[in-house]
Formats: C-alpha cells, structure tokens, sequence
C-alpha cells in the first residue's frame, strides 16, 4: 500500500479542519476517499472543496459499506466516537479518531477490545503531544533528571467561555449532548498530558466539581480535584471556564530539582544535590540544596493535528511508532469520570474507578433511570 484512502465521519467545525489540511497536502500518504454528514448544506461544501472524485454519503450504513477506504477519521459528537470507532474496526479499517475517546470508560473499554482485536492501526487527537515542550517534559522525566516525582500541580484556567458559546447549540453543556462540561470538552488534552509526561499512575482521587457555577449551564464549569499516586506523590488539578484572565501552568517537582510550563516555556530549576542526600548530611539549622535555574533547549515545533494525522499515516504504510495510541485514550478520561464520580459519590474514588457506578450516575442525570434498571 503506498497511499491511505480516507473516510471523514463529521463536518463540523474539527472536520472541516482536517478536511482543509489534507486538500492542501500538508499530509503525505492520505488521499480524502469518501466523506459522510446528515447536512446537506456540509456535504454541499464538500463536493466544492475536496473535487469531484470523493463519495459524499449522508448516511452512515451506506459509507461503511463502501469498499473503496483503508482508514476512517472519526470528527462527530463524544458520545458516537466509541460506535463508530468500533464500526470501523469491525469492517477492517484503521481509525483515527478525535478528542475523547468516549464520555464513560465502560464504553472506551470496548473500543480498546475492539480495536486489538482488529489488529488495525488506532490513534487519537491528541495533538498537543506532538508539542516539544511537553515531549522535552517527558524525556526529562523518563530520563530521571528530575528524580523521583512527589508533587504535581497543573492550572488550567484560560478556558473562558461566554454564555453565548454555551447557547450557540441546544447540546452544548448538556449531559446527554456532551457528556460533561469543561473536563470533557475542554481539558481532555491536559488530563492526558499530565499522565502520559509524569508516568505516574493515580492511586485514589478527591475531586470537587462545581455544576453551572458562572453559567446557566447543566454541567461542570469549575473543578479542584487532588490525586494520591502509587508512589506517594500528590497532585492537583484546577480548571474552570468561567475564569478571565485564565492561567495555563504546569509544574512537576522531583527530589532533584522542580520544571514549570507556563506561557509557552519550560523552566527547570535543579538541585545539585537531590534533596535526599542533602538533607541526609546536612547538618546545620538552616539550609537547601544548591540550586540552578537551566534553560533546556527545546528543539522542533508543534505540529499540531496534521502532525498526529501524519504520524497514524506513516504507521499504517511504513510501521511507524505512534506518538498518541488510541488504547491510551481511557487514561485521561477515566481521571475525568473519576473527578465526577467524587463529586457525586462525596468521597474518595479509588482507581481503577466503579466503571459501572459511573455509568449509572451520568444516566440519572441525563434522566435515563430507566436504562439502569435494565442493566
């Protein structure tokens, strides 16, 4: 095979997005095959932008019955991502799929079965991966030059959102349109960031969500949850969408030494002595290890969604390692249900979470009693 031919499920606004930067052959290897929406209106823009020799289907059992793809990318609402993913996966094809992977894990699950099973190449959007300042993050951590991690405090707060954005769509901010508020709209690239650059696997959570706060929304729209590691650290994560001005920063301490993020930079200030030593030999009443602020030369720039798209294309033809494994896609949002479920549980939530407990709880607020009682 020397060329992917490609489905696009979704034309809104991520969809047409891919759309444009694959017309512009930003991505090698991946001709636009077959493209499906209910809007006729989308479909309409795509036979005037992508040409004449792609199949425009409005409906989706007719596009997966379609022969002429290799592989789908999935840019439709969070709840079809798991449905379709699976679909795909049992016709035999590759899938690409955007940011999350589901709203519950229980349905994730069976996505991950699905697509092992397949043996087909999976990736999700995580395009924030494909930036070097956490990929440097990353490496600094598994390299061991910032020690053994004890603490992790990420604020994300510049996620501002008016009651314009929230209103500009009867599904937005709804538990049965989107799942969830600001951790599953907004924050899915943070939550999976903050595991996949530490390594760290949580151990319990505490979370407190707060339900239309700022907004005249259902959903969450403020959030402080803390996290106990396996290895003893702790964290904490804050995030909001009703906060201006916002805050992005990011910083990990180790026993050698503490890194931030914020505003687009990484500062690693390191110990020269590990703070174990230091404070083994150390005899005086008064005192810290000596400490260096580094600059960390940080190489590359981030490539964003084409990037990702890149890089599922090269595994398919040429073998190459994914940098966002679609499998990995549960790890952030079950930190996400487990924020949720903490709250409405008013206690801990240990991991791995009651996927079932979760399930049953988003029910109740969509207003499903009924499904639960059929389970």
């Amino acid at each position: 095979m020397s060329e992917i031919r490609l489905g696009i499920i979704g034309l809104g606004n991520m969809g047409t997005g891919h759309v444009q930067y694959l017309i512009d052959n930003e991505v090698q290897g991946a001709r636009i095959a077959a493209v499906c929406d209910r809007g006729s209106e989308r479909l309409k823009w795509a036979k005037e932008n992508i040409g004449n020799n792609v199949e425009l289907f409005d409906d989706l059992d007719r596009f997966f019955a379609f022969d002429g793809l290799d592989g789908v990318l999935i840019a439709t609402p969070h709840y079809s991502h798991t449905e379709l993913a699976i679909r795909a996966f049992e016709r035999g094809l590759h899938v690409l799929c955007e940011k999350p992977a589901g709203v519950y894990t229980k349905q994730v699950r069976l996505m991950n079965e699905a697509a092992a099973k397949s043996g087909k190449v999976f990736s999700l959007m995580y395009n924030q991966r494909t930036n070097p300042l956490y990929q440097k993050l990353r490496d600094l951590i598994a390299s061991g030059e910032l020690g053994e991690i004890r603490r992790t405090n990420w604020i994300i707060t510049d996620w501002y959102r008016s009651q314009s954005y929230y209103d500009s769509g009867g599904w937005r901010a709804t538990w049965a349109g989107e799942g969830g508020g600001v951790l599953i709209n907004q924050d899915p690239h943070q939550l999976d960031l903050w595991q996949w650059t530490t390594g760290l696997k949580p151990k319990r959570l505490r979370a407190f969500c707060y339900f239309g706060k700022y907004r005249d929304i259902e959903v969450e729209d403020d959030v402080t949850a803390f996290v106990e590691y396996e290895n003893g650290a702790t964290g904490v994560f804050v995030t909001t969408t009703g906060e201006a001005p916002g805050t992005n920063r990011f910083e990990i301490c180790g026993d050698r030494g503490k890194i931030v993020i914020e505003d687009g930079r990484l500062h690693f200030w390191r110990l020269r002595v590990p703070e174990p030593e230091f404070n083994r030999t150390f005899k005086g009443s008064f005192g810290q290890p000596e400490c260096w602020k580094c600059e960390i030369p940080i190489a590359g720039v981030e490539s964003g969604h084409k990037g990702i798209t890149q890089n599922w294309v090269n595994a398919i033809l040429h073998g190459e390692p994914l940098l966002a494994p679609g499998e990995e896609g549960i790890n952030g949002l079950m930190l996400s249900n487990a924020m949720l479920l903490s709250t409405w549980t008013d206690g801990w939530v240990n991991f791995p979470i009651d996927e079932q407990l979760f399930y049953d709880h988003l029910q109740r607020k969509i207003g499903r009693n009924d499904q639960i009682a059929a389970q």
